[in-house]
C-alpha cells in the first residue's frame, strides 16, 4: 500500500525494513502479550508485531487507511482496529475489557501531538507494561535529560517520575515516506513499580512543575511565588535561589507536598 500521507495527521510512513526489524526486535512481542499500536498507518510495524503476538489492537484516526490494514492483516493474526483519537482512548478500560493484566504499547507517533500522547499514556501507566515509541529525536533527548541539561524540563520531570526512560536508537529521515525535516529516535518507557512511585498528589506535582519551568530563567522563589514563598521552598529542602533546571524530579515531589500541606 502506498497511501497519500496527510499533513493534517502529521503522517510520515516508516518503510525502511532495517529499522522496522530493529523496532520489532526491541519490542520482542510474544504470543501472550496484549499489543496496542498507536497510529498503524500503512502497517509497517503492525503486521510483524501481529505475526509475533497473534493479536493486536490498533488505534487509527485516518479512516482511509483502515480497510487496507484489515485486509492485509486477515491472514496474519487477530487485528482489532479502534477508529478514534488516541487522546480519547481509555487504556485502563481497554486492558480491563480484554482481561489483560497490562498492555504493551507501540507506535510511530505524530510529532505534532507527541507530548499530549505521552502524558495521556502516563495517566494510565498502571495498566501499561511498557511503551516503545518513534519520536522526534529532540523530544527523546528531552524525555531522558538529566538535571542541569539545557533540554531538561517539564517533560523530563513528569515522565521520569512515572517511567524509566531508555533511548534506543536514531532513525534517519530517509527511512520514512515522505522524509520528515528532523531526525527521529526510538525510546522505551517502562512504568515504575508501585513501590518506586512518589506519593504526592499528581495535580500538585503538575502545578509545581508547570510553574517552575514556565519561567525557567527565574529563581524558584520568583517562578513559584504564586504557589510557595521562600520559606515554604526551604521546608522542601530546596534552595529558593535555585532554578528549575537544576532540580531532580524528587525535589519537585517535595515541593508539591509542601504546596499541598503534607
Amino acid at each position: 500500500m502506498n497511501a497519500r500521507p496527510k499533513k493534517s495527521f502529521g503522517q510520515h510512513f516508516l518503510h525502511d525494513r532495517r529499522y522496522i526489524d530493529r523496532i520489532v526486535s526491541a519490542i520482542a512481542p510474544r504470543p501472550e502479550d496484549f499489543m496496542v499500536e498507536i497510529g498503524p498507518g500503512e502497517g509497517a510495524l503492525t503486521l510483524p508485531l501481529l505475526a509475533a503476538a497473534g493479536r493486536l489492537t490498533a488505534i487509527e484516526l485516518d479512516t482511509d487507511l483502515i480497510p487496507d490494514l484489515r485486509s492485509r492483516a486477515a491472514t496474519v493474526g487477530e487485528l482489532h482496529v479502534i477508529h478514534a483519537d488516541v487522546l480519547k482512548v481509555d487504556f485502563s478500560a481497554l486492558a480491563h475489557s480484554h482481561g489483560a493484566p497490562q498492555l504493551r504499547i507501540a507506535g510511530n507517533l505524530p510529532y505534532y501531538i507527541s507530548s499530549p500522547i505521552l502524558f495521556h499514556c502516563v495517566e494510565h501507566a498502571a495498566a501499561i507494561r511498557d511503551m516503545h515509541f518513534m519520536l522526534q529525536k529532540e523530544v527523546v533527548e528531552r524525555m531522558a535529560a538529566e538535571p542541569g541539561s539545557k533540554v531538561y524540563g517539564r517533560l523530563s520531570v513528569m515522565l521520569q517520575l512515572a517511567c524509566r526512560v531508555e533511548p534506543l536508537f536514531d532513525v534517519p529521515p530517509e527511512a520514512f515516506r515522505p522524509p520528515p525535516k528532523v531526525e527521529s529516535a526510538v525510546v522505551r518507557l517502562v512504568p515504575l513499580p508501585v513501590g518506586e512511585l512518589h506519593d504526592a498528589p499528581p495535580e500538585h506535582v503538575h502545578a509545581v512543575v508547570k510553574a517552575a519551568f514556565g519561567q525557567r530563567r527565574k529563581t524558584l522563589a520568583n517562578a513559584l511565588r504564586q504557589l510557595l514563598d521562600a520559606d515554604a521552598i526551604r521546608r522542601a529542602d530546596v534552595d529558593p535561589k535555585a532554578r528549575a533546571e537544576t532540580l531532580a524530579p524528587a525535589d519537585f515531589v517535595r515541593l508539591a507536598k509542601v504546596y499541598g500541606g503534607l
